[in-house]
């Protein structure tokens, strides 16, 4: 990218995930939904977030939380309306905020109109829609659920689903498929939307001759590894479509293999996907040598293919980070600065600018077949119960400390972790070297990690001390604090040292 050549907004953006039915809660019935979204619009704006996306709210029987669609062109009546969507889109959009929509196109629920067609008799015009076989091979689906393979005692035949049996596996190798799924996609650009996620891409390309795979053997599902190229196809399909729409649309996708080389290919020659989701941070402990090890990963990999990184520390897919962090908010504290000053788009999961941690989900309260409850605690806006979810009890349990980690509370505490993730929004929106620049390690000791960003003749350095006592890092040059994790020192002349667990971002000094 030349320097005179502004990039693409998704490149200098803050995403922010919403789960919608736990983040706010509009009508009183325990569920988060769209209007619950819309009323707090004002506190993304403060965040200072540039797009805003959205996990699935399309009409879906909910066997996997939305991820089982049976109508990819209506909301579900859980969430609200087409009506009530269309006003967000329009609210976000006034705020400068984009949308973005979770496309789920490896699967539908077995309650969509197309899936019950193909299950009605094996001429059935869309029977070749999904994908039937007389007899099942080894593989495994995931959310252990067992076998891949249903029987249908109706057509005396095996579907294949890498998820749940309520989430058939679409066909990709039909050309009537692609153009319905194509169709999806055209509705909701049609409708103002910018950009999807896109779920689990990697899975709609399937090895043809349906060989046993011994890592299914192992007990492994086949989603883990699923790699084909067919898979990349699709995408290319995809991606044509979306540039074919002004404004910059955007792809990000979900390819769930934890290999960034396997990762990179998705990327194609510019011609799939725009990023990629990098998940190998969601697995790391707090600890310098994992992160170090990701980052050069990345580095060295994505930055010769021109392909732009992304960052995420939590998902709802995934436990919080500071839960992974035995609990430590000054290691999530810590772990925020890196996210928002790496090399590439940052997605901050709901609750991370709160500091919050997983619920305590009790097994007769858990309601998703993975076991992933604990991140997908409802959002705690108020510091007294009901914690502004009124009406129902929400349906999980709230994460712990709710009332002293209510957005509510810390939008009145300067040195709270809401006030930290403002801080570092603001930083990176002011600093090109941040939002684009080259980014460069510098030697330290094995518990700091730090790191060069530049562009032009704008300059930052960031440090993180990874332990529990003072780390000298002395530094060539006059540099100030711009912004601290634990809010000491900011706007002071740096003094050479690190405290235990800060981070730091510096900036030269001012003549």
């Amino acid at each position: 990218m030349s320097e005179s050549t502004p990039p693409p907004w998704w490149k200098g953006a803050t995403v922010y995930q919403i789960y919608p039915r736990s983040f706010a809660d509009s009508d009183g019935d325990g569920v988060g939904d769209l209007n619950g979204v819309l009323n707090h619009l004002d506190h993304l704006q403060y965040l200072g977030v540039d797009a805003l996306w959205l996990s699935p709210i399309f009409r879906s029987p909910m066997a996997d939380a939305g991820y089982d669609i049976s109508d990819y062109c209506d909301v579900d009546p859980l969430f609200g309306s087409l009506a009530d969507i269309d006003r967000l889109i329009a609210e976000a959009h006034a705020r400068g905020i984009r949308v973005l929509l979770d496309f789920v196109p490896n699967h539908t629920s077995d309650q969509h109109p197309w899936f019950i067609e193909s299950r009605s008799s094996r001429n059935n015009p869309k029977r070749d829609w999904y994908i039937w076989r007389d007899e099942p091979n080894n593989w495994r689906a995931a959310l252990n659920a067992g076998s891949a393979w249903t029987w249908d005692e109706h057509t005396q035949q095996y579907y294949l689903h890498l998820f749940l049996p309520q989430q058939p596996d679409l066909n990709w190798r039909n050309p009537e498929v692609v153009e319905a799924m194509h169709g999806v996609l055209r509705f909701w650009l049609d409708r103002g939307i910018d950009g999807f996620r896109v779920d689990v891409i990697h899975c709609t390309g399937k090895e043809p001759s349906f060989a046993d795979d011994p890592r299914c053997l192992a007990g492994q599902p086949l989603v883990e590894f699923n790699d084909q190229p067919y898979s990349h196809e699709v995408l290319r399909g995809l991606r044509r479509l979306v540039d074919s729409y002004p404004g910059e649309r955007v792809l990000v996708g979900e390819v769930n293999i934890r290999a960034t080389e396997r990762v990179l290919q998705y990327y194609g020659a510019g011609d799939e996907l725009h990023m990629s989701f990098n998940f190998q941070p969601l697995d790391a402990p707090w600890e310098p040598v994992m992160f170090r090890t990701c980052i050069r990963d990345v580095e060295a990999l994505l930055k010769p293919a021109n392909a732009w990184p992304t960052w995420v520390l939590s998902n709802h897919d995934n436990s919080r980070q500071r839960s992974r962090y035995q609990g430590s908010l000054r290691s999530a504290h810590a772990a925020a600065v890196l996210l928002l000053t790496l090399r590439g788009t940052p997605f901050i999961y709901q609750g991370e600018e709160l500091g919050l941690e997983d619920a305590v989900i009790d097994p007769d309260e858990q309601v998703d077949p993975g076991g992933r409850d604990g991140g997908r605690a409802p959002i705690p806006w108020l510091a007294a119960p009901p914690h502004g979810w009124y009406g129902r009890p929400p349906w999980l349990p709230f994460p712990p400390d709710s009332e002293v980690l209510a957005a509510e509370r810390q939008l009145r505490e300067p040195d709270s972790t809401l006030a930290l993730y403002r801080r570092l929004i603001a930083a990176r929106k002011r600093s090109p070297a941040l939002l684009q620049g080259d980014w460069e390690e510098l030697p330290s000791h094995p518990n700091v990690l730090a790191y060069r960003r530049q562009f032009g003749d704008d300059h930052r350095v960031v440090c993180l001390n990874f332990a529990d006592q003072p780390h000298a890092f002395p530094i060539n040059g006059r540099w100030q604090v711009e912004v601290a994790s634990d809010a000491q020192g900011e706007n002071e002349p740096y003094s050479g040292e690190l405290a235990a667990g800060q981070a730091l971002i510096l900036c030269p000094e001012e003549h």
